[in-house]
C-alpha cells in the first residue's frame, strides 16, 4: 500500500476528472452517468461527502462517493461508486478515498453507511452484513454483500429497508 496518497473533498473544477476516473476504472458509462445523476439530486448530495486521492504529483486517481439513503424513515449514506485507475489499483488510492469520506461524514455527525460490494474488500473498513443491524436492500442479493458501518456507535442504528436516492433506479 502506498502512503503517499493525498486526499481532498471534490470542487467545482473536478467534476471532468470524476467522470474520467468512473469512466477508466468501468466497463460502462453507468458508474460515471450516476455520479452525474446523484450530483443533480440536491436530496441525495451532500457537499463535502465526494472524496478524491490525489498522486504525488496532483494526479487524481481515486474516488468515493457518499451520498444521502434512508434506512427505514431515518437519513443514512449509500458509499459508491468508488472508483480507480486501473494503472494505480491495488495500491491504497482507493482505501484513501474511502477512509476521507467516512472521516468527514463522522464529521458531519452522519451514523450510518450502507454499500452493496466486494465481500473480501469494505470490512477493512469497518462494514458488516447490513443484515446484523436487521437493514435490507430493497432488490435480493447476498446477504455477505450488503454491508453497513456505524460511524457512531454510542447512537441507535436504524433497521429497516434501504430507501435509495432516484438515480440508483431501485
Amino acid at each position: 500500500m502506498r502512503s503517499s496518497w493525498t486526499t481532498r473533498p471534490e470542487n467545482a473544477g473536478d467534476v471532468a476528472a470524476i467522470r474520467d476516473i468512473n469512466l477508466a476504472a468501468f466497463p460502462t458509462p453507468h458508474e460515471a452517468d450516476l455520479v452525474e445523476a446523484l450530483r443533480a439530486d440536491p436530496q441525495a448530495w451532500i457537499t463535502g461527502l465526494s472524496w478524491l486521492a490525489e498522486a504525488p504529483g496532483g494526479d487524481l486517481t481515486g474516488y468515493a462517493l457518499l451520498t444521502r439513503c434512508h434506512v427505514g424513515d431515518s437519513p443514512a449514506l449509500a458509499l459508491g461508486p468508488c472508483a480507480v485507475r486501473p494503472e494505480h489499483q491495488r495500491q491504497g488510492a482507493g482505501s484513501a478515498a474511502i477512509h476521507a469520506a467516512l472521516h468527514a461524514a463522522r464529521q458531519q455527525g452522519e451514523n450510518l453507511v450502507v454499500v452493496l460490494g466486494h465481500a473480501e474488500y469494505y470490512p477493512r473498513f469497518g462494514f458488516t452484513p447490513a443484515s446484523g443491524y436487521g437493514i435490507r436492500p430493497p432488490f435480493d442479493v447476498e446477504d455477505k454483500y450488503m454491508m453497513a458501518l456505524a460511524l457512531a456507535p454510542e447512537r441507535p442504528v436504524p433497521s429497516g429497508v434501504i430507501r435509495y436516492p432516484a438515480a440508483f433506479g431501485v
